[in-house]
């Protein structure tokens, strides 16, 4: 456990002079939190190492074992694409190192499942960060609490942009099912977290998934390139207590991403919209209670410990990177970690295997991590 009398050191896999989500997301963040701070970070090559240490003024490394084994290095982010996850995330457990690792943990359920078995009793994180939101989580106690009555149904709309629309030659693996980074797993993945998050967990489900798109053109390059991931998703069925979720997400949307969950109850009805990924984005709240039209309704304050923030892709993770620092320095549970990400594959994989078979499909959702 990290000394609580020192900031916690983090040690960034992924780290480029160039920019990217590390960059442009997780240093600030970072940045926006006290009690923790960049100490290092590990790079591919010895030139890009050389590059971003001298940008971000600390020691560079060429590989996750030589990151893991700097004494300044209490907390490792992986933050590279999802194929790589395993092979960087085992070393850092291996040594003992607490670990974040983005979203999605592993390209499939069984790799998930060795992860989690390889966390053991180290710290391991997931950047399942919309759990962090200041707005979900006040959406959860509100539908906890009775806003709307017993929850009758939930209907989740959502679209993205991408899988579909022209993609750039370094996100064409995102096209590719078998990689693990589709918009199954990623944009769906994100909002059903959220929607569990406020309503329960499914308890079994049903799926129709398409690939409309077989052809996604490259850039503006007058090339396609195949694509095999879900461009349309489809789900029902119910959570604990009865009530039936619902869930359509569609990829390549010409009108625009967007996000719509609409929770239907004895009492009331709340709908939730966002413009984009309800996970790092702005995200608007209406509310009704016995009859009426909704009107708009915001969090109460103290929720939202960086208001500054609220607005930019930075909010939900700069209170995801708080909640790892009390975790590790307190011992507290609340950070979405490996076994979590485990049961979000667990959905992911029963969506999958209903979509094959058009069958339905039972989930446990507080079964343990299977042994090897």
């Amino acid at each position: 456990m990290p000394d609580p009398r020192k900031p916690i050191g983090v040690g960034i896999v992924g780290l480029s002079a160039t920019g990217g989500w590390a960059a442009g997301a997780h240093l600030p963040a970072l940045s926006a939190v006290d009690g923790i701070e960049l100490r290092a970070l590990a790079a591919s090559s010895e030139a890009s190492a050389r590059a971003a240490g001298a940008a971000y003024g600390v020691p560079a490394y060429t590989s996750v074992e030589q990151l893991v084994s700097d004494e300044n290095v209490d907390l490792v982010v992986v933050a590279v694409t999802v194929p790589q996850h395993r092979e960087l995330v085992l070393p850092v457990l291996k040594a003992g190192v607490p670990v974040l690792c983005e979203w999605p943990l592993a390209v499939d359920l069984r790799e998930a499942e060795e992860m989690a078995r390889a966390a053991g009793t180290t710290r391991a994180f997931v950047g399942l960060q919309g759990r962090s939101s200041p707005t979900f989580r006040w959406l959860a106690d509100l539908v906890s609490e009775g806003f709307v009555g017993e929850v009758l149904s939930a209907t989740v709309v959502a679209s993205s942009t991408e899988w579909g629309t022209p993609v750039s030659q370094n996100m064409v693996y995102t096209l590719d099912r078998k990689l693990g980074a589709t918009m199954l797993t990623i944009a769906f993945g994100h909002a059903i977290d959220l929607v569990s998050m406020v309503v329960g967990e499914l308890q079994e489900v049903v799926a129709t998934t398409a690939t409309r798109r077989r052809q996604v053109p490259l850039g503006r390059t007058g090339q396609v390139v195949p694509m095999t991931a879900e461009d349309q998703i489809a789900i029902s069925g119910t959570v604990a207590g009865g009530a039936i979720l619902s869930a359509h997400h569609r990829g390549g949307a010409a009108s625009g991403a967007g996000f719509s969950l609409i929770i239907d109850g004895t009492e009331g009805r709340v709908e939730i919209t966002a413009a984009e990924f309800p996970h790092i984005g702005p995200v608007t709240v209406c509310g009704t209670r016995n009859g009426g039209r909704p009107t708009k309704v915001t969090p109460p304050s103290g929720y939202d410990d960086y208001p500054a923030l609220a607005g930019t892709v930075i909010h939900t993770l700069a209170h995801a990177y708080a909640a790892i620092r009390d975790d590790l320095i307190h011992g507290t549970a609340v950070a979405p970690d490996f076994t979590h990400a485990v049961k979000r594959h667990r959905l992911l994989d029963a969506i999958v295997r209903s979509a094959a078979t058009g069958q339905r499909k039972a989930l446990h959702p507080d079964d343990p991590v299977r042994s090897s």
